[in-house]
């Protein structure tokens, strides 16, 4: 087997995980925001220096790579995206502007939104001029209403061409119930304007990047798909051919927002955004299945953003239907991930609207200039630069050693600040601790408890470089007592892409009443409801073959958006069948819809008096790929501490009441069966985990750390 490389971009770093067999390296280089793929060889250069063997060597002896990218994310934020034209149906060319009634606070965190007065509306991805209307329509049912005009869609074509658009988006009233229209328009466009005459310019069908119900989000999910469209594509040939220059003959793979990854061709771009926290979930579910941890609370905490995600019962089964990229609500099915603005770059300042109160975030520093302590001319003081001035973080060892940090330079930024509300530089520092540390875990304990279930019986995985520096800080704020450290917790994102498999999804709005109440009757019309399934199962056995795979490696799962009649919301319900052949797979069906939102939100909650319906019909299809998997070892006894002891260093504890000799260990040196009583620190290569008083470290056989909470 040869090595699985997997890399993560994060705001901050980049982090690297390499496995082979049942060994592994990670690595974290700074993110080069201004072209993505330096920052990409330089940390494939480090890891192939780590087994010693040049680049050339590496990427020979690579099986697979596996990417979770922010390019998409980087073209929303900088607006860089190509000059797009919406083809739409007449008299609906004002949706996107209209939007819903509350689009202006899409994508803004609740502080912003709280201020009513100052908040703008998005700039739209694409401005009203560039937005035409066809005459045409398809009634809800699919039936052509009004046929299509070549020559009214080449007036409209011929238009946008002369206002000098890039690509097209065509959405068109209940196209995804019949796309025939939007095929068409696709057909004239390149007819009239081939590739030859004004190059590449992609054509984006709605009715293809999400058939599904709700004309404003479809619209504005095949724009945001457009708008990174081709940027992503220009970014990820030129890395694919970087790769294939050193030596490196197979397939990059994207990971997505679905938990799995597939080839750079079948990956829509507005797929990967948001893939790295998904990334990281999926790798804590595989982690924690095989150690008895069925409950847990993924997450990441890095230098810019805190995400967080649940596994409950083993698994992950909470979904957001309706997720909102950037400023943008659309309606790509993603695995529900929950985002703050707060890290270990996440800049302290004072809040003059509410008496100079310290606040931290959701600004961050980023990696350049970074945190003040970086000395890459960064002047504000942000959460690293406080763990460096209360002695958590090593100056001399942050990366190892390969990246020093200038503590007076963030004794002078807490300083600065600490003036402005007379605070010392210590006690402005450990503010800010509290403050971060209080705002991850309320945030953790909100995702929790408003889902139904109780806090305290939950485990905290701590992922992320700063994750582990702050973990039971951010336990206790969430009244819970275990925390999970894994190794690789300061790559989770790429530790989680190693878990992936190749992963599809396919879905297709189809309202479909299984239980009538009124008529007392379940619907009968199977031929309906499997040629739903069939078309999408044929949809992945295409997408299957082009992979690579054969059919029968394939595992196929059916999810149901479902709801009793007259509700708003859809609840997203795994089917225990593919394809239903009588009234008893009907019931089946209905049952299992019944099971699952009593579980969610109790059995008096539940409603089948009101009729049950299907909305969306989502097949997923699975393809295994080779996992890398912690392994056992032999509990070494408490004698080998000794060895993994590293000095004393200052470090301040409020609890004690100041600062304290502290043990300080080195996370590598540790055995199966060391126990640590806090408080102490463990460094690593790239990470550093604090443990408070009160809490014990205790390395398990997987040499995983588990830190508890002495009550």
């Amino acid at each position: 087997m040869g090595y699985i490389v997997n890399i993560d971009v994060g705001g901050t770093f980049m982090d690297f995980f390499v496995a082979k067999g049942d060994k592994y390296l990670t690595t974290k280089v700074p993110t080069t925001a201004y072209e993505l793929g330096v920052g990409f060889l330089r940390g494939l250069e480090e890891c192939a220096e780590k087994d010693n063997k040049t680049l050339e060597q590496f990427l020979a002896d690579t099986d697979v790579i596996k990417y979770c990218t922010t390019i998409g994310t980087n073209i929303l934020i900088e607006h860089t995206g190509p000059k797009l034209g919406l083809i739409t149906t007449r008299g609906f060319e004002d949706t996107i502007f209209i939007g819903r009634g509350r689009q202006w606070a899409d994508g803004l965190p609740a502080s912003d939104v709280q201020d009513v007065t100052t908040i703008e509306k998005p700039v739209p991805l694409i401005p009203r001029k560039l937005v035409v209307g066809i005459r045409e329509r398809v009634d809800y049912s699919g039936d052509v209403v009004m046929p299509l005009v070549k020559e009214d869609v080449l007036e409209q074509l011929r238009y946008l061409v002369d206002q000098g658009v890039r690509g097209f988006v065509v959405s068109l009233l209940w196209s995804f119930i019949n796309p025939v229209h939007e095929k068409q328009i696709r057909s004239i466009i390149e007819e009239e304007f081939p590739e030859v005459y004004l190059g590449n310019m992609p054509i984006i069908l709605s009715s293809e990047i999400s058939p599904k119900e709700g004309e404003y989000v479809r619209t504005m999910t095949a724009i945001v798909n457009a708008y990174i469209h081709i940027g992503f594509v220009e970014q990820i040939s030129a890395l694919c051919s970087d790769l294939l220059d050193r030596g490196y003959k197979r397939p990059l793979l994207l990971c997505d927002n679905v938990g799995g990854c597939a080839k750079v061709a079948r990956t829509k771009a507005i797929a990967t955004y948001g893939a790295s926290p998904v990334s990281g979930l999926c790798g804590a579910a595989h982690l924690c299945s095989g150690v008895d941890l069925p409950d847990v609370v993924f997450t990441d905490a890095g230098g810019t953003s805190f995400d967080i995600g649940l596994i409950t019962d083993g698994s992950i089964t909470h979904y957001d239907l309706y997720p909102t990229v950037d400023r943008w609500r659309t309606q790509l099915t993603a695995i529900k991930i929950t985002s703050i603005g707060a890290g270990g770059g996440s800049i302290a300042w004072l809040n003059p609207l509410l008496g100079n109160r310290l606040e931290v975030g959701p600004a961050s520093a980023k990696s350049l200039p970074g945190p003040a302590c970086y000395d890459l001319g960064g002047e504000n003081a942000t959460v690293t630069d406080a763990d460096v001035v209360l002695g958590y973080v090593n100056p001399d060892y942050f990366l190892g050693g390969k990246f020093k940090l200038n503590k007076e330079k963030a004794v002078k930024a807490l300083k600065e600040m600490g003036d402005k509300s007379g605070l010392d530089e210590v006690t402005a520092a450990m503010m800010i601790k509290k403050v971060v540390d209080a705002k991850m875990g309320n945030e953790i304990f909100k995702e929790v408890a408003l889902k139904g279930y109780e806090p305290s019986e939950f485990t905290v995985f701590a992922g992320g470089g700063a994750g582990p520096g702050h973990c039971c800080g951010v336990a206790a704020a969430a009244e819970m007592t275990k925390i999970i450290v894994p190794p690789m917790s300061s790559v989770a994102g790429a530790y989680g892409a190693s878990t992936l498999d190749v992963v599809h999804s396919y879905e297709k709005s189809r309202n479909t009443r299984l239980f009538d109440y009124a008529k007392g009757a379940y619907f009968s019309d199977f031929d309906m409801f499997n040629s739903i399934i069939n078309e999408l199962r044929e949809l992945a056995i295409r997408d299957i073959i082009l992979e690579g795979f054969k059919e029968e490696q394939a595992a196929f799962r059916l999810e149901l958006e479902m709801r009793y009649g007259m509700q708003w919301r859809y609840t997203p319900v795994e089917s225990p069948l593919l394809l239903i052949h009588s009234t008893d797979d009907v019931k089946k069906v209905c049952d299992r819809f019944t099971e699952e939102f009593s579980r969610m939100y109790s059995a008096e909650a539940a409603f089948p008096q009101g009729g049950v319906e299907v909305e969306t019909y989502r097949l997923f299809v699975h393809l295994p790929l080779p996992h890398f998997r912690l392994t056992q070892r032999e509990a070494a006894g408490e004698k080998t501490l000794n060895t993994a002891f590293k000095e004393q260093r200052d470090a301040y504890w409020e609890k004690l009441g100041g600062y304290q000799k502290t043990d300080i260990y080195q996370w590598d040196l540790l055995r199966a069966g060391n126990v640590i009583e806090g408080p102490a620190v463990i460094e690593s290569d790239n990470t550093t985990v604090v443990i408070e008083p009160d809490w014990t470290f205790t390395m398990a056989p997987e040499l995983y750390g588990m830190i508890t909470y002495n009550l």
